[in-house]
């Protein structure tokens, strides 16, 4: 029979979940004090439920305890704000987070959870096996900033928090979605990956609720939502600031309550599913801009993960070509050699359009070519010219004709950081800026993780050795 432990301070909750444990044939024990549970630990525990608001503590060492014990999974109790509010506990060893009350649904989700643990510790060896080979389920790439962001997904996927995907377009936030279920607790139930900017506004609140038949014209039959489809895994949200504000409105209602109506239906449907989202739009700009609501982008950004745009990693140009040409291969049933200064060409280009160019160029190579390997002049003229690069001479940035004001901002920001080795006071000095407003922007080009921001002078200079 699997076995439980249960820390809380609250005499109604420690009954509450004994019962409902009990119920759901799961034996536990219980106890009101972290320093009660540390014996407990030695007893081939499989669950360990802990409560948020400890009385003696955060429980913290428990955590750390507990995964050296072998503790299969760490949950975490306490009603929706306490949980909203977690996320150290979640960065620190806590899987999953369950409400009180207790929703048997709930429950029972979460042991069947528990119960395909060990196989996720499983896919995890085989994940460290693929790094050696500069891959991570469906990412690929060697470059230290991409290791540092296979740690981070590593750590967070087995949660159930909410996670939130920055990065330009074409850097492969779908994937890292994938990648972060894949390796979840949720692995074995829906991925449901959307584009809000594809969904037109007037329909996008029935593809993510649903609705009844006859709620409105053309309405013939009963129709599940996102949602609906996705409970019990993940539900992807891409490009979140393309959602109305007034969709936004109840998105963060269903995040905090996990219930929801179709539209026209008078049942109040409660759903487990754990969602991801992404923007290639710096958040803080977007919330200025009135593209998505302040309060949303904190619920959404539990967790979050910055994607390096490829000009950052060009080191991954070699491992990414020859990926995208196997696979090329294998679709047309033809196969091309690289000649001689192919890769070459491709690192002076700058990627405006990161992987997705990547990708697209050599499909285009591929397939114009003739013979037994590609023909460098048949990339597409943008790369073949190096039309996205941009240059330092003389202590001047030049910056091509074309370019966004975003990206030459950009630009200026690293470039004057590399000459003053990283040291951020001179270089806000030197760009006018204040020093949070430069910090604001390292970290939203993912050169900086969460707790860096004061963290000293000198890590900022433009080697993108951070995925946060």
């Amino acid at each position: 029979m699997t076995q439980a432990l249960i820390v809380s301070s609250t005499p109604s909750v420690r009954d509450q979940l004994s019962r409902a444990l009990d119920g759901a044939g799961v034996s536990s024990r219980v106890t009101g004090r972290v320093d009660d549970a540390f014996p407990h630990l030695g007893e081939t525990l499989e669950l360990l439920f802990i409560d948020f608001c400890l009385g003696d503590g955060t429980g913290l060492e428990l955590l750390e305890a507990a995964r050296e014990a072998g503790v299969r999974l760490n949950v975490l109790v306490g009603d929706e704000s306490e949980l909203s509010a977690a996320e150290d506990l979640l960065r620190d060893g806590v899987a999953e987070y369950l409400p009180v009350p207790v929703q048997r649904e709930h429950l029972d989700a979460l042991l069947r959870r528990a119960a395909q643990a060990e196989e996720v510790r499983q896919e995890e060896e085989k994940r460290k096996r693929e790094r050696e080979d500069g891959r991570f389920g469906p990412l690929v790439g060697s470059a230290p900033a991409m290791q540092l962001l296979y740690d981070r997904l590593a750590r967070i996927a087995p949660s159930s928090a909410r996670v939130l995907i920055t990065g330009e377009s074409g850097t492969g936030k779908e994937l890292v979605a994938q990648a972060i279920h894949e390796m979840s607790l949720r692995r074995r139930e829906p991925f449901i990956p959307t584009n809000c900017g594809a969904i037109a506004p007037t329909l996008m609140e029935s593809e993510l609720f649903g609705h009844e038949k006859g709620s409105f014209t053309g309405a013939n039959r009963r129709r599940s939502g996102l949602f609906e489809q996705a409970d019990g895994g993940t539900l992807f949200l891409d490009e979140i600031t393309e959602m109305p504000l007034e969709l936004q409105v109840k998105l963060l209602r269903v995040l905090e309550t996990s219930r929801f109506r179709r539209i026209g239906g008078e049942e109040n449907l409660r759903v487990d599913v754990r969602v991801l989202a992404a923007t290639n739009r710096l958040p803080e700009e977007a919330i200025d801009e009135g593209k998505l609501r302040e309060d949303l982008y904190y619920r959404l950004k539990v967790l979050h993960v910055a994607l390096p745009p490829l000009r950052e990693r060009l080191e991954d140009i070699e491992l990414l070509t020859r990926h995208f040409m196997e696979a090329i291969a294998q679709r047309e049933g033809v196969e091309r050699a690289l000649p001689h200064g192919f890769l070459g060409v491709l690192k002076e280009h700058h990627w405006p359009g990161n992987v997705r160019e990547l990708r697209n160029a050599l499909y285009t190579a591929f397939l114009l070519s003739q013979g037994d390997a590609v023909e460098v002049d048949q990339l597409p003229p943008e790369v073949l010219n190096g039309a996205g690069e941009v240059h330092m001479e003389g202590g001047v940035v030049r910056v091509p004709v074309g370019s966004t004001v975003k990206e030459a901002e950009r630009r200026l920001i690293l470039t004057t950081l590399a000459s003053v080795d990283g040291h951020k006071t001179k270089a806000a000095g030197l760009l006018g800026i204040s020093l949070k407003t430069l910090y604001n922007r390292l970290h939203s080009y993912g050169y900086m993780s969460d707790g860096d921001e004061g963290g000293g002078e000198g890590n900022g200079n433009g080697n993108g050795h951070s995925s946060s």
